[in-house]
C-alpha cells in the first residue's frame, strides 16, 4: 500500500538492525525496512521465521552485551522491541521485567552510541501516559528516560514510539484482538475480563509499521511520535463487529479483572514529555483488519500459518 508517511529508498543501502525482530511488531517493521532498501539485521532469542532472503538473522538475547555490540555493527538505524510486552505477565514478573526492559534497552542503546547510528528507535507505549500498566508502564517510562539521556548525554539521536492497541498478522495469545477472534472460532464465544465500556484505538500492524519506519526522516528525530488508530471504540463495540463478521450467534461475556493493570477511558493519567500523534491519510480498516486476522487464524487452525517474509 502507498501512502503520504512512505520513505524513499536510502540512495545506498544502509544497515537497520531490529531487536526483538521475531515478534509481532518488530517484525512487520523489519520487514517494512527491508522493502524500504535497508539491509536488515533480526536479533531475537530465536530467528526470525519471517525474515526476507537477503536478511541476516542473529539468534541472541539482548542480556548478552557481546551479542548486542556484534549485531550493532556497522549499523545506522537501531530499533529495539525486545520486552516482556505483555501488562499481565509484566504484573506478576517485575523483577524479569524491568532486566529485559530497562537493562536490556540499556544494553542495545550503549552499544547504537558505540556504533555511531544516526538514530535509536524505542518501542515504548501510551501506557506512559497513566498510572494503570504495573510494572510494564514502569519500565517503559524509566526506558523512554534513558534514551533522553542519551542523547544529552552523547548525541544519540532518537525516536520514542509510543503505541496503542495493535493488531493484524502474526498475533500470538498476548494480544488482546488475536485473543477474542480465536476463541470466537474456537468456541463461539468471546470473553472480556475488563469493563465492556473500556475504550481503545487500534492501529493495524502493518500501518504501526509504515509509520515506525517513516519515523526515521530527519523531521522526527528526538520526538514522541504517538501511534494509534483513527478512532475510539469500546469494547463490547468491537466484540459486537466480530459477532456480525461470523453470523451473529456468539455469546459476548465481561469478567472482572483480577487488577487494574489496564486503562479504561483513557490513559492519559499525567503527561511526560509530550508527544505527537502521527496518522495516515490511508489506512486499514478495522473490519478489514479484522477479516485478514480472522484469515490467518483460519488458516493457522487448519494447519497453514503465516510464516513467509511477505510482510503480511
Amino acid at each position: 500500500m502507498q501512502d503520504s508517511l512512505q520513505r524513499e529508498k536510502p540512495m545506498s543501502e544502509e544497515i537497520a538492525v531490529v531487536y526483538g525482530a521475531a515478534g509481532f511488531l518488530g517484525s512487520h517493521v523489519a520487514n517494512t525496512l527491508s522493502r524500504q532498501g535497508y539491509h536488515v539485521r533480526h536479533f531475537d532469542l530465536r530467528p526470525s521465521p519471517y525474515a526476507g532472503p537477503d536478511d541476516e538473522v542473529i539468534a541472541g538475547d539482548v542480556m548478552d552485551t557481546d551479542a548486542v555490540m556484534a549485531a550493532a555493527r556497522g549499523a545506522s538505524a537501531i530499533y529495539n522491541f525486545a520486552a516482556v510486552a505483555d501488562i499481565d505477565e509484566a504484573h506478576d514478573k517485575p523483577l524479569r521485567t524491568a532486566e529485559v526492559n530497562i537493562l536490556g534497552n540499556l544494553h542495545i542503546l550503549e552499544a547504537a552510541r558505540q556504533v555511531g547510528a544516526r538514530r535509536f528507535v524505542f518501542a515504548s507505549s501510551i501506557y506512559v501516559f497513566s498510572t494503570s500498566g504495573s510494572f510494564y508502564r514502569v519500565s517503559k517510562q524509566a526506558s523512554e528516560d534513558f534514551v533522553q539521556t542519551y542523547y544529552k548525554r552523547y548525541g544519540l539521536e532518537y525516536t520514542i514510539l509510543r503505541y496503542g492497541s495493535l493488531y493484524g498478522r502474526r498475533a500470538d495469545e498476548h494480544n488482546g484482538i488475536y485473543r477474542m477472534l480465536r476463541e470466537a472460532l474456537e468456541k463461539g464465544t468471546i470473553t472480556y475480563r475488563g469493563s465492556p465500556d473500556a475504550m481503545r484505538e487500534y492501529i493495524h500492524v502493518e500501518d504501526a509499521a509504515r509509520m515506525s519506519v517513516q519515523a526515521l526522516e530527519p523531521e522526527f528525530a528526538n520526538r514522541h511520535l504517538v501511534l494509534t488508530g483513527h478512532e475510539k471504540l469500546q469494547i463490547k463495540d468491537v466484540m459486537r463487529m466480530i459477532n456480525e463478521i461470523l453470523g451473529g450467534e456468539l455469546e459476548l461475556r465481561f469478567e472482572e479483572a483480577d487488577h487494574l493493570s489496564h486503562y479504561g477511558m483513557t490513559p492519559y493519567t499525567f503527561q511526560p514529555t509530550l508527544g505527537r500523534k502521527v496518522v495516515m491519510n490511508e489506512y486499514v480498516d478495522l473490519g478489514q483488519g479484522l477479516l485478514d486476522c480472522l484469515d490467518e487464524l483460519h488458516n493457522s487452525l487448519h494447519g497453514d500459518g503465516d510464516t513467509a517474509g511477505d510482510g503480511k
